[in-house]
């Protein structure tokens, strides 16, 4: 948080800005047009340079060997020092930062602005006010399904001009801030990633017995001897379990389509649902979705393109799914679906559903119930399936509980840093 060693509340007076993204400022500050402050910079060629791009408000470098010789040669220099606009397709991107001050010199797209600065001012704070002006309004500018602009389109905006001392007095105290709050996400973000590993942990030993229940108490240590499974991925498990192959534990589905019946989706965190219920912003249905099946609560599913990635769940809805997906009926009465699920999942994240398949990367092949009929799986007794499967839901709702709260105070981190940068570069709050 702002310390009042570091700023005040307020300046003495204030004017408007005739900007609604700025609204009022010192009213020491002067207002000027963006084409008074900066100027376009004439197209360079260079290619002796690395190609680059802006990301998410850097310059950032990018891999040369994808870019062709012939279209590196018509792009454009842009150094240290100079800021880069990416003014194209505004409304397919309304979250990353489209300006940003470079620190290195790299070519980029020829359809890219470049700019330099025509006065006199601090490169820090106006690649702040820049980002300010980025999310509040550039993005509204331009028109057209590909809403393009040019740099006619932003010379007159209207932007804040402080005295040259209390821009750089800004941007020191910004700059310092900002990089105690990412240091902040930084050590959460990281303890999120610590957390998820640790329930892949927790997962992965208890469906292959490396754990197991000991006086009501999970253990580290296996409760019975140990023999080797026969299953390379696995190795040993518990002497009590056994080691079958997939084709007689699970029937390949084919149930009918019911003409009220909604589309069900497998996703990558295991979770199989109702696409209505989890539906995305910017979700694209497939052009041509045929050949439904049917898809019942508590079957087996997995996505034949993203088991590779996890996609592999027990459905919690009734409803159809593409013939991409592979439906399982459980063979043996009172076997645990959700353990088999979990088993799978751990399969698919080994890279061992991959092996299987001939699959040299991701999606390159599609998992099919012929794939797994013939693989040898671990078989736990059922009694111990359900107390496995509860233990994992019952660790796994603790971390994501911790997890969601760090995302939570992320987000909020991230709020303050937003608000406290365009407090400060407009005025709002006063630095010393």
């Amino acid at each position: 948080m702002p310390s009042h060693k570091s700023c005040s509340d307020k300046y003495s007076a204030y004017k408007d800005s005739g900007e609604y993204w700025m609204g009022e400022i010192p009213e020491h500050w002067e207002i000027m047009k963006l084409k008074h402050v900066f100027k376009e910079k004439k197209k360079v060629t260079n290619p002796s340079l690395n190609c680059g791009s802006i990301s998410f408000g850097k310059v950032v470098y990018k891999d040369d060997e994808k870019i062709p010789e012939s279209t590196k040669a018509s792009y454009q220099e842009v150094l240290a020092g100079e800021y880069l606009v990416n003014p194209l397709n505004l409304n397919y991107d309304l979250i990353s930062l489209r300006i940003g001050l470079s620190s290195i010199n790299v070519v980029v797209s020829s359809g890219y602005i470049v700019l330099k600065n025509a006065m006199e001012l601090d490169k820090s704070y106006f690649n702040y006010l820049l980002h300010r002006y980025d999310v509040a309004y550039m993005k509204l500018l331009g028109s057209g399904v590909r809403q393009t602009i040019s740099f006619n389109h932003i010379a007159n905006s209207l932007l804040a001009y402080p005295p040259i001392e209390e821009q750089t007095a800004i941007a020191n105290f910004l700059d310092d801030k900002t990089a105690k709050i990412d240091r902040a996400i930084g050590q959460k973000e990281q303890l999120i990633a610590l957390l998820k590993e640790r329930k892949q942990i927790i997962i992965q030993n208890a469906v292959t017995g490396k754990w197991s229940m000991i006086n009501g108490e999970w253990s580290m240590t296996p409760k019975e001897k140990m023999k080797d499974s026969g299953v390379e991925w696995i190795g040993e498990i518990p002497e009590g379990w056994e080691v079958k192959r997939f084709k007689y534990l699970f029937a390949q589905s084919r149930l009918p389509v019911s003409s009220d019946n909604q589309i069900v989706t497998a996703y990558r965190d295991g979770q199989v649902t109702l696409r209505s219920n989890r539906r995305l912003t910017g979700y694209t249905e497939a052009i041509l979705e045929a050949g439904f099946q049917g898809v019942r609560k508590g079957q087996l599913v997995l996505n034949s393109m993203d088991a590779f990635e996890g996609a592999i769940g027990v459905s919690e809805s009734e409803g159809k799914c593409t013939p991409e997906y592979v439906v399982c009926d459980s063979i043996n009465q009172g076997a645990n679906n959700t353990y088999f699920a979990l088993l799978l999942r751990e399969m698919a994240l080994a890279k061992y559903i991959q092996v299987i398949c001939n699959a040299v990367r991701q999606r390159a092949v599609r998992i099919r119930f012929n794939n797994l009929a013939g693989r040898f799986i671990v078989v736990p007794p059922q009694k111990e399936q359900t107390s496995i499967v509860a233990h994992i839901e019952t660790q796994s709702a603790k971390i994501d509980q911790t997890i969601s709260l760090q995302q939570t105070q992320i987000e909020k981190l991230k709020e303050y840093k937003a608000t406290m940068i365009d407090s400060v570069v407009t005025g709002k709050i006063k630095v010393s």
